[in-house]
């Protein structure tokens, strides 16, 4: 084997690690690859619940009068690069308001952008204007191409992604975040992409969207609840706080539940077609998880658990991962069914 053969293999190796863990291989920091670093900068290892709503959105669209391919994709690269982009706002402001610290999970789940001196403070601010900038040139080109509505459907999105963190507002602080994000990766990204691609927008697209936005609640429920003890003395009044540990453990899991009726809600109206039922193969990771979201979670992090002290978050990760990936595929086995 090649010296570059080698070095190759390692930089593959060192990015599938970071797309799965959120976190870089073992090792200084300094002596990581400016992708590796990138990946683990803006998050990238979540971005597929962003995709996933995307590909939700075009598989509805796929056989739809008006359908244009190029603003579908092109409206799938703007849902996913807005996401980046507030994953690097979100760092950027919570750094700046103080409530990101070393001692805060952020910092402890994986390495901070600025703390762990993976980017400079200045670098992270220019990244999140290429990003939005990138977005801004999508939205024009959409908006050119689809009215008005396409640019509500935006502006919209990105004003609450900037108030989830960002003062005046800090959505997350006052138990605004949940419903914000609901909002964000249900009816917004699914219905705005729809649009997009088709020109049009319908109740049914609506219903459509919401059972995987149920899914990420789910994912955020999680890691507000983890983050219960680092949150309630800053004030931050998320959800979970506002419950409590226990109640908000319950909710995680209701929403979980949810989303199978609501699917099959979805299909019985005709707003998805009844392959959609192959999310149903979900239910045994849901009963696999759910006693761990019935008790507290353990005193230490298991082995070679990367992302501690995020516990309920990387449970519900799991079963969303799956259950959003049955549902994408039962969509696109839908369309072999059509008359």
């Amino acid at each position: 084997m090649t010296d570059a053969t080698s070095s190759t293999r390692s930089r593959l190796s060192s990015w599938a690690y970071a797309l799965r863990t959120t976190n870089p291989p073992p090792g200084p920091v300094a002596e990581l690859d400016a992708v590796t670093r990138w990946i683990v900068v803006s998050r990238a290892a979540v971005l597929p619940m962003t995709l996933v709503a995307g590909l939700v959105a075009a598989l509805l669209a796929v056989g739809r009068p008006g359908l244009d391919w190029r603003w579908l994709a092109l409206a799938i690269l703007g849902i996913t690069l807005a996401h980046l982009a507030n994953n690097l706002m979100n760092d950027l402001y919570d750094t700046r308001a103080g409530s990101d610290t070393e001692q805060y999970p952020r910092a402890l789940y994986a390495p901070h952008p600025i703390l762990a001196g993976l980017v400079t403070r200045r670098a992270l601010l220019t990244a999140v204007v290429l990003v939005n900038l990138a977005d801004l040139v999508i939205l024009v080109v959409l908006g050119l191409a689809r009215g008005w509505p396409i640019v509500a459907f935006a502006v919209a999105g990105f004003v609450l992604s900037v108030a989830y963190t960002a003062p005046p507002l800090r959505l997350k602080k006052h138990g605004l975040g949940e419903p914000d994000v609901l909002v964000v990766w249900g009816p917004l990204m699914v219905c705005g992409t729809y649009y997009a691609g088709v020109g049009t927008v319908d109740w049914p697209i609506l219903l459509a969207s919401l059972p995987y936005g149920l899914l990420c609640v789910a994912v955020l429920m999680g890691k507000h609840t983890d983050k219960i003890p680092f949150d309630q003395p800053l004030g931050i009044h998320t959800v979970p706080v506002l419950l409590g540990p226990v109640r908000a453990r319950a909710v995680t899991l209701g929403l979980m539940v949810a989303f199978y009726p609501l699917v099959g809600l979805a299909v019985l109206v005709g707003a998805m077609p009844w392959p959609a039922l192959l999310v149903l193969l979900g239910l045994p990771r849901l009963v696999k998880v759910w006693p761990h979201l019935r008790r507290p979670p353990p005193d230490a992090p298991p082995k070679n658990f990367p992302v501690w002290p995020l516990w309920y978050a990387a449970i519900a990760w799991l079963h969303t991962r799956q259950a959003g990936a049955l549902l994408v595929v039962g969509l696109a086995l839908g369309l072999l069914t059509r008359p």
